[in-house]
């Protein structure tokens, strides 16, 4: 069984990325610039946006970072957007999810511009994604691809099951494992809430991927020999022992199930650095004009 390492494979993205960066400067062009939109105190939406700014400022992009308070009208967050839409210095532009009820999401994410839309979120963006056109794939998905690709994982022929249909993880995933690339070229299976034969389609599975939001869902006798787990996964769970008074844990039940795997995603530490560093590759490409990827 070997850990598939999210911390040492985004390391390297952002190694190669800080020299791009370095070489823009002294090209004297201009560098990326990403613009990240925080509403409201959640915790772990602070975490995640933290990170991001500093993983900005750890290979020299330029970044922005706009809080509002939870009270926020929407018409307001909506001309925030619109401003950052018509500054020709951002190149990227985010908003943390989930936003307060009182705030349509789906109408935030179609007013940023699809050009800027690095998390890829954009119905334009998600329509050429399907269509294998050069676009922003959504991070985590994106990072998933590169993660398996670093690690020089076969994919080609492979069963794949995605458990969860997430138009942020799952339903991408599903996409990507499937399209004719390397990675790629998987027969896949997505799974989600309604699927009543689950356990046997894991156990048929060469590769599981893990994105339900359910905490220790995937079982080791749901997973057969040798497979390839990524565990998307990122759940707080009660632990009086620690000063959090929590502790992370994915969608899967990690000790029973990585014996049984050729390789696996740990939680933390596995996919979640590969969102960042994914976001912050396609920042690049929207700062070099290159407007998406095939990967």
């Amino acid at each position: 069984m070997q850990i598939l390492d999210g911390k040492l494979v985004s390391k390297a993205i952002k190694d190669q990325l800080a020299l791009n960066v370095a070489e823009l400067k002294a090209q004297g062009k201009k560098v990326p610039h990403l613009a990240a939109i925080l509403v409201g105190n959640d915790g772990a939406s602070e975490t995640y946006v933290a990170s991001k700014v500093k993983s900005c400022a750890e290979i020299g992009y330029h970044s922005t970072l706009l809080r509002f308070d939870d009270h926020i009208s929407e018409k307001h967050l909506l001309d925030h957007i619109n401003m950052l839409n018509e500054n020709p210095d951002v190149d990227g532009i985010l908003v943390q999810l989930p936003l307060p009820k009182s705030i349509n999401e789906e109408l935030v994410i179609n007013t940023i511009d699809p050009s800027k839309d690095v998390d890829g979120f954009h119905p334009m963006n998600v329509g050429k994604m399907v269509s294998g056109l050069p676009t922003f794939i959504p991070a985590t998905p994106y990072g998933i691809m590169l993660m398996l690709e670093h690690y020089n994982i076969e994919t080609k022929g492979k069963h794949a099951v995605v458990i969860g249909r997430s138009h942020i993880v799952g339903t991408p995933m599903s996409i990507l494992l499937s399209r004719n690339s390397n990675p790629g070229n998987c027969t896949v299976t997505l799974c989600h809430s309604q699927t009543k034969n689950l356990k046997e389609l894991c156990l048929q599975a060469d590769i599981v991927v893990a994105a339900i939001g359910r905490p220790d869902f995937v079982t080791g006798d749901m997973v057969k020999e040798g497979a390839v787990v990524i565990d998307v996964g990122i759940n707080r769970v009660a632990d009086n022992t620690k000063k959090s008074g929590f502790r992370l844990v994915g969608d899967v039940k990690f000790d029973e199930v990585a014996p049984k795997c050729s390789f696996i995603t740990p939680v933390p530490g596995g996919v979640g650095p590969m969102t960042i560093a994914a976001l912050l590759k396609n920042t690049y490409h929207s700062a070099i004009g290159q407007k998406g990827n095939r990967n």
